[in-house]
């Protein structure tokens, strides 16, 4: 489960991030594509993600801390035993895939000059910077894919393609939800490439927003634990 882990969230975060670089970076030949390409972009990093994850022997294609811990705190087929590993897995494919998006793009960060566009290829931030607004809103969105994803795998004709709608789920999430925030919702996914962005020798790429940082572990936490019990009951799996 350890490596389906790694490599799973590795290309989740390489495609995601990727599809950010590219349309905030300047001279990339996608920038200014806008949000609809980085919301289907990450849908299919979703799909790949879960897919490539499965893959490997004992795979479990999680990718996402608060889908680990939302499925222990509910009792969904998660051992507590097993979430240090699994959350450990995911956070090193993080840092993989932002290390690979940083070497994909590398001639382009000197030839940006917003730190602000350096850091979003990497984390998430606010639209608006409202500490109650913000984690309510990744409250919700990872309520909505935990909720979701419990939904998908419980009807047997959906979680045969489970990946697939686990992918359109998180695009609805994104057009729908991410106008606040980014619609981290995976604590993973934006804390380990912060990490990373704070790490890396990128020129003139300022500070890693530590401050905000916190909002996108905490409500997606939070909103996965919810879900993730709110679908038991509801669905009485």
């Amino acid at each position: 489960m350890f490596l389906g882990e790694v490599v799973g969230t590795a290309v989740l975060v390489l495609i995601g991030d990727g599809v950010v670089a590219g349309v905030l970076l300047n001279k990339s030949k996608a920038q200014n594509s806008g949000w609809v390409v980085i919301t289907w972009a990450w849908a299919i990093a979703v799909v790949m993600g879960v897919l490539t994850s499965i893959a490997v022997t004992d795979g479990i294609g999680h990718i996402n801390p608060a889908v680990t811990i939302g499925f222990a705190a509910a009792d969904l087929g998660v051992e507590w035993s097993d979430v240090p590993m699994l959350i450990g897995g995911q956070f090193l494919g993080a840092f993989i895939g932002a290390i690979l998006v940083w070497l994909a793009y590398l001639v382009h960060w000197g030839e940006t000059e917003d730190p602000g566009l350096k850091l979003a290829v990497f984390s998430t931030g606010p639209a608006i910077r409202n500490t109650a607004a913000n984690l309510i809103t990744e409250i919700i969105g990872t309520f909505m894919l935990v909720f979701g994803v419990a939904a998908i795998f419980e009807n047997e004709a959906a979680a045969a393609l489970g990946a697939f709608f686990v992918g359109l789920l998180v695009l609805g999430i994104g057009m729908a939800l991410g106008g606040p925030t980014g619609y981290a919702i995976n604590p993973a996914r934006d804390l380990g490439p912060r990490i990373i962005h704070a790490i890396l020798p990128i020129p003139g790429k300022g500070n890693s927003d530590w401050e905000y940082s916190w909002i996108p572990v905490a409500g997606p936490v939070v909103g996965g634990v919810i879900g993730a019990l709110a679908a038991k009951a509801i669905f009485d799996l």
